[in-house]
């Protein structure tokens, strides 16, 4: 892996553009952002409520964040941006994506941070979370890497006072079975999302 692929020039670009923009439209509350490495590899893992969900972990963090994003995004005109930044795609119409699950264990091998969202796909329901799928805990296992929950609540508003996002500890799953990681998983991210909404 190149330093360019492990560090895109044009992401750097791009976060710093939309760090910018993104804190002086929303003033998203950032809680626990110090629990991100500031170096080796972590999984960050949470739930996905809106498409801007990517660019707000994205400014919780210095580091280049490889984003798994669905693939029609990288097919569309805006591929080759999406490409440049280091996003890995994902079908989200195939019942297994085993080129995104290897490439996100290189990176992770690398030292790089991956940021996925285990329901795959925007909850537009009143549940309080979709199902998971097993992404997030078989790439960490298989690349002996932590995961780093987080739940984003509020809303994407103009200046925004409820828009949020919250880092909970490490979790290691490395001894535990598949089933058991993704259970405790989601749990986790459960209670953080229960958490911000009793605040």
């Amino acid at each position: 892996m190149t330093n360019r692929q492990k560090n895109p020039l044009l992401y750097k670009v791009i976060r710093t553009i939309f760090y910018a923009l993104f804190m002086a439209v929303y003033r998203p509350g950032i809680v626990n952002k110090s629990l991100i490495p500031k170096e080796g590899r972590a999984v960050l893992a949470g739930n996905h409520k809106h498409a801007l969900d990517p660019i707000l972990v994205d400014c919780c963090t210095n580091r280049t964040v490889h984003t798994l994003a669905k693939k029609d995004l990288h097919d569309g005109a805006f591929g080759w941006l999406f490409r440049g930044v280091g996003t890995i795609p994902v079908d989200l119409h195939a019942a297994h994506n085993p080129a995104a699950l290897d490439k996100s264990v290189e990176y992770l091998r690398n030292d790089c941070i991956i940021n996925v969202s285990p329901e795959a796909k925007r909850n537009y329901t009143d549940q309080i979370l979709l199902p998971f799928k097993y992404g997030a805990v078989v790439m960490a296992k298989r690349a002996q890497s932590r995961i780093i929950p987080y739940a984003i609540t509020g809303d994407y508003r103009f200046r925004s006072r409820n828009l949020q996002i919250r880092f909970g500890e490490p979790i290691d799953v490395t001894t535990l079975t598949v089933e058991e990681a993704n259970t405790l998983l989601y749990n986790t991210i459960k209670g953080l999302l229960v958490q911000e909404m009793d605040i």
